[in-house]
């Protein structure tokens, strides 16, 4: 059993069960229930938590989990001293702890390779479900599988939801998906057929999920793509400029974005949208400014019965499950603090990654940085990135990036690339 622990095909199977788990979250409790998702996450947890025990000469305890992670969590716990409700504060905790080590274990039991590969594997098959099953109830069946969340209205050209709930979500995990089937086939880990479904599968997604920010995070990533091959083929000795040149004009554009804000949301056809949300930030601010450092407790999730949640629903006359923003949602929850928290340990691990990316040749390294670049922006329009597969992602990426560069490195010297502990490194 111990020597089964940190073998490479339980890494492997670990690695594909805590994707595919967190990815179908939404399914799994809609059939299942709350309680059996809970009970497998935490199941996966106390796996988890077996492997690291084996491979404790392996590991590095000042590398085991950033710092900047630690301090984001602790100062969410510690909100359960000043929430309305102390027990679905510690819940919602421990969720996001829970996803957040599941995380952390796929950053120590797996290279970014064989990362990117279990995360591609799942992907292909979860959005092959999802079209299977939009398919199956807006072409043959022609009715809604309302328990699975599936509306079936793909002969109408969209919107659909895939089994992920909201077609924002599905527009979110196909751009993810997207990103990796591209490094997946740049780094020759898919034959040329698979890339071609996997692509076409992203693609024909994304565009039928008739999520206005798939449009926006499709320009994203291209920009930051477009910018990461600019500066990997610079000379070494004139990177430093261009980075400081580039960041200067990701400064402008946002500048420039923010002015010509109304015009951008008609170009997109998402004024209707938008409206909902500045109406939905304007409300919350009220509530931010009563607990403006501390905030109201983290929950995740928004409670429809606790307040401020449910007095910010009836006077918008709505009712959100969040803040559509993660920003916003951090603030009201977690406030100015958690704010700080969040953004400068998201900062810190893209331009570590970015750093990473623009010295080593292989593309490989471009995952981290770019899926990061989805994160962030999808996060000003939605919560995703706190809670879930987002979550557990930007996890991921903050545990790569703190192994790849960290100021802990001068403390001890190991390799910045694990070889997963489980398998051949990916060099």
């Amino acid at each position: 059993m111990s020597d089964a622990l940190d073998s490479a095909a339980l890494a492997r199977a670990f690695t594909l069960a805590a994707f595919g788990l967190v990815l179908s979250s939404f399914v799994i409790q809609r059939t299942a229930g709350g309680v059996t998702y809970a009970t497998m996450l935490g199941g996966l947890c106390l796996v988890g938590l077996a492997m690291l025990v084996r491979r404790r000469r392996e590991l590095n305890l000042l590398r085991l989990v950033p710092t900047t992670l630690i301090g984001l969590l602790a100062w969410l716990l510690a909100s359960v001293f000043w929430s309305t409700d102390e027990l679905r504060t510690l819940g919602g905790w421990l969720g996001l702890a829970a996803v957040a080590f599941l995380a952390i274990v796929i950053g120590h039991v797996r290279d970014t390779l064989q990362t990117v590969r279990a995360l591609g594997d799942v992907l292909r098959t979860l959005l092959s479900v999802s079209l299977a099953l939009e398919i199956l109830s807006g072409v043959l069946l022609d009715t809604p599988l309302r328990f699975l969340g599936v509306e079936g209205n793909l002969a109408l050209g969209g919107p659909v939801q895939g089994i992920f709930g909201t077609r924002n979500m599905l527009g979110f995990v196909a751009v993810i998906a997207l990103v990796t089937f591209v490094i997946e086939w740049r780094t020759h880990a898919l034959r040329t057929g698979i890339a071609v479904f996997s692509f076409a599968l992203g693609g024909l997604l994304a565009l039928f999920s008739a999520s206005p920010t798939v449009f926006v995070l499709a320009l994203a990533v291209a920009g930051a793509t477009a910018a990461l091959a600019l500066v990997r083929r610079a000379a070494p000795a004139g990177r430093r400029t261009l980075q400081i040149g580039l960041a200067s004009t990701v400064v402008i554009g946002l500048t420039i974005s923010y002015f010509f804000r109304e015009g951008i949301i008609a170009l997109l056809n998402a004024g209707s949208d938008f409206a909902t949300r500045a109406g939905l930030w304007d409300t919350l601010l009220i509530y931010v400014r009563l607990r403006p450092v501390q905030g109201w407790g983290w929950f995740g999730p928004w409670p429809a019965a606790e307040f401020p949640f449910s007095s910010i629903n009836i006077i918008t006359g709505s009712t959100h499950g969040s803040a559509l923003n993660a920003y916003f949602d951090i603030l009201l929850q977690a406030g100015w603090l958690g704010l700080i928290l969040f953004v400068g340990m998201s900062a810190i691990a893209l331009v570590r990654s970015w750093l990473v990316a623009s010295a080593r040749r292989s593309v490989l390294y471009a995952w981290t940085p770019l899926i990061l670049v989805t994160l962030l922006v999808d996060s000003v329009f939605e919560s995703f990135t706190l809670t879930g597969f987002g979550w557990m992602l930007l996890v991921v990426c903050v545990v790569r990036a703190g192994l790849a560069r960290s100021w802990r490195e001068r403390i001890r010297h190991p390799d910045p690339e694990p070889s997963g502990l489980g398998g051949a490194s990916s060099g």
